[in-house]
């Protein structure tokens, strides 16, 4: 199983084969409608309905509960969570549109986005073009990570810049035998084995 609802990604297919390939260099408009973030984050004021108990047929009163709220998808009305009244909203067009001046003007590119969990937590991954060479072999490239977590409102809103140290694992190696060296020269840095 898996939590990928939809998601877009430039150059090779994703270990799991899931999303849409684009060419590089697209349009931010392009990119949201391909990684499924063409979409709003709406709001609902939270109601709960209470039985009569000598009633058992009536539905019984609708109440409010103004503290909180319901976020919501605009496209299928799928709920996503419940937060404070003071909660702002962050859209999910606002975590691609970070990357358009970079994009088009900073050297960026944009590298996969995409949606989990039905809409609760969207993320955009773009290559600065910065990268370092650790010990003469390996490359470690820089990227700039953004997430919006819509369920959960204490870390709604993130953006990372993350070296990765892209390590090739060639059968028969054991995993055991790559972890190691790779700890022992990176440890502080997020790695993305890839297996050929």
């Amino acid at each position: 199983m898996h939590l990928v609802q939809t998601m877009a990604y430039v150059n090779a297919t994703p270990w799991h084969g899931l999303g849409n390939q684009l060419a590089p260099n697209q349009p931010i408009e392009v990119w949201a409608r391909s990684a499924g973030m063409d979409w709003r984050i709406e709001e609902s004021e939270v109601r709960y309905v209470t039985s009569h108990s000598s009633d058992t047929r009536g539905l019984g009163a609708i109440h409010a509960f103004p503290q909180q709220k319901v976020l919501y998808r605009s496209d299928t009305k799928a709920p996503l969570s419940v937060v404070s009244n003071r909660f702002e909203v962050v859209q999910p067009a606002a975590v691609l549109e970070f990357f358009r001046d970079l994009t088009e003007v900073g050297g960026y590119e944009l590298e996969t986005a995409g949606v989990l969990k039905e809409g609760r937590k969207l993320w955009a991954l773009a290559r600065t073009g910065q990268s370092a060479s650790l010990k003469g072999k390996d490359q470690v490239n820089g990227y700039l990570l953004e997430v919006l977590a819509a369920d959960h409102p204490h870390t709604a809103f993130g953006r990372a810049l993350i070296p990765v140290q892209v390590a090739v694992v060639k059968p028969p190696l054991a995993f055991g035998d790559l972890v190691a060296p790779v700890l022992a020269d990176a440890l502080s840095k997020p790695l993305v084995l890839l297996h050929f």
